[in-house]
């Protein structure tokens, strides 16, 4: 297991590999973004984190990007460029965001899906049980 010196890193990105998103694609996502941040010589500053599922299964492939708070929907391999590309410009995949940091709360997008509200019953049912 590694311990990451951090002090450079700029930009954390948690890619979802939970099942949904598995499914559709997320270790190939996750690779071509990893390859897409090496062959750029980026990765002192981009740090990835695989994660198990996020909750927006309806947006698969998931990523959420740290510290701007930013996230992701209908990611592909494919993708991995530009998304690369937007984070050293600052600029956003516009088609891509579901979900904004406003400083307060996650804003979604027009035309991203709400989901249903968290509850107790619901936390509980799909939460794995220890």
């Amino acid at each position: 297991m590694a311990t990451w010196n951090l002090t450079d890193t700029q930009h954390h990105i948690l890619i979802c590999n939970g099942s949904s998103c598995n499914k559709e694609g997320a270790e190939q996502l996750t690779q071509s973004i990893r390859n897409e941040i090496s062959s750029k010589g980026l990765d002192s500053m981009i740090h990835t984190s695989r994660t198990l599922c996020n909750g927006r299964c309806q947006d698969k492939c998931v990523l959420i990007t740290y510290p701007d708070g930013i996230w992701y929907k209908e990611m592909s391999s494919n993708a991995a460029p530009q998304f690369i590309e937007s984070l050293m410009t600052g600029s956003l995949l516009e088609d891509k965001v579901s979900h904004v940091f406003n400083g307060r709360a996650f804003e979604p997008t027009k035309g991203t899906v709400l989901g249903v509200e968290k509850s107790g019953d619901i936390v509980k049912k799909v939460s794995k049980k220890l």
